[in-house]
């Protein structure tokens, strides 16, 4: 089998875990729900902006972390969301330590 190949199985599994299922039903269900789908991309939005000002100057402003705090307060009490944040949060783990193992393994080329 070559490296190619054992990517797309790699893939394929990928889709088949309960995470990537959950992760994707979660989605689903929240772009039904237009208000909820308006109120993620303002949050997405607000942490994204947060999160390249962290990385452009070195330091976090902290009203806009504690906007980004207070917006996903407000989110994580709607059922539809919670269950999102939950389900991305599996899901990016496994990606996670996907890469892990593949970085482990060179590591040795890497540095």
């Amino acid at each position: 089998m070559n490296i190619y190949d054992t990517a797309n199985q790699l893939a394929q599994e990928i889709k088949k875990s309960e995470e990537y299922v959950n992760y994707k039903m979660a989605k689903q269900a929240l772009n039904l729900n237009a208000n909820l789908k308006e109120k993620m991309a303002h949050f997405e939005q607000k942490r994204y902006e947060t999160q390249m000002l962290v990385m452009q100057t070195g330091k976090q402003d902290e009203e806009k972390f504690k906007e980004v705090q207070e917006l996903y307060a407000e989110l994580i009490e709607i059922d539809e969301a919670k269950r999102f944040f939950e389900a991305e949060t599996k899901f990016n783990i496994v990606i996670a330590d996907v890469n892990k193992i593949i970085g482990e393994a060179i590591r040795d080329v890497m540095q």
